[in-house]
């Protein structure tokens, strides 16, 4: 189960999502790596990280990042510079639980994307398209270039009615969700959808998380009114949108060729 970033420390935004990971985690020790953290915020992580494991296990200010993990009862056990770092918990020392890697719960992250991800989201699409025919692009559809997808996010950020969420579990990148908002002034008010999860990580409430994070936005900024395709042969993506109720608004017919074979799409809808 996912949650929402909020922390009453003033400390760096950027440590928030790593304040919502440890919030969650039950786990007496646990071990991150550089990459799994920096996937976490979404930033590369300071030179003094890699340099120094005194950065780590600072607990008195003007340093404000340890609160990420503090706050939850963490302290830094191990630090191998550059690789891993190792958690341990006191409040859960207690927990009779299994906590290796094989049996340490999901953990999920939903955060907005930055600049710092496009390579990474580069990867989560390229990887995503290869494993299904129920995306717009294929294998190989499209090239996706680190410049595009930075240009594509500061035009997202800018606007008052476009995101991009990205979903991260276990410090792995599993999925997103776009927000596209309407591009004129009668539109302001509908916003498309387009979502992708990983295989890895299908059945694991990812793509309700991301539509419930992403619908709460939308309402914040004041979208009322959701809209998406599907194609008429993923029944499985049509159940969960009408569990989070979307409607069947129409149908166009011949709407791609995939495989070449010609396929239909639903028009779906939900009023917010």
């Amino acid at each position: 189960m996912s949650e929402i970033f909020t922390m009453s420390k003033h400390f760096e935004s950027k440590y928030i999502p790593l304040s919502t990971f440890f919030k969650q985690s039950t786990s007496k020790e646990l071990t991150l790596t550089y990459d799994e953290i920096e996937a976490i915020i979404g930033h590369v992580l300071p030179n003094a990280a890699y340099l120094s494991s005194s950065w780590w296990k600072k607990t008195k200010p003007p340093a404000l990042h340890y609160f990420a993990w503090v706050d939850h009862g963490y302290s830094i056990k191990d630090v191998t510079l550059g690789k891993s770092v190792l958690f341990h918990s006191v409040l859960h020392e207690k927990d009779e639980r299994i906590t290796d890697e094989n049996n340490q719960q999901d953990i999920l992250v939903i955060r907005e994307a930055e600049h710092e991800d496009a390579r990474a989201f580069i990867t989560l699409q390229e990887t995503i398209f290869a494993e299904t025919d129920f995306m717009l692009f294929g294998k190989s559809d499209i090239q996706l270039t680190v410049q595009s997808i930075r240009k594509s996010m500061t035009s997202w950020k800018n606007s008052q009615n476009s995101i991009l969420l990205l979903a991260i579990m276990n410090g792995q990148f599993a999925g997103y969700v776009k927000f596209i908002g309407g591009p004129a002034p009668r539109a302001l008010h509908r916003a498309s959808v387009v979502i992708g999860v990983k295989q890895q990580f299908a059945k694991k409430g990812i793509a309700s998380s991301l539509m419930i994070h992403g619908e709460k936005w939308a309402k914040e900024v004041g979208i009322s009114k959701l809209e998406l395709t599907v194609i008429k042969e993923n029944i499985n993506a049509q159940k969960l949108y009408k569990k989070l109720g979307f409607e069947n608004e129409g149908i166009r017919k011949n709407a791609l060729v995939i495989n070449d074979q010609i396929v239909d799409e639903f028009y779906m809808g939900k009023q917010i």
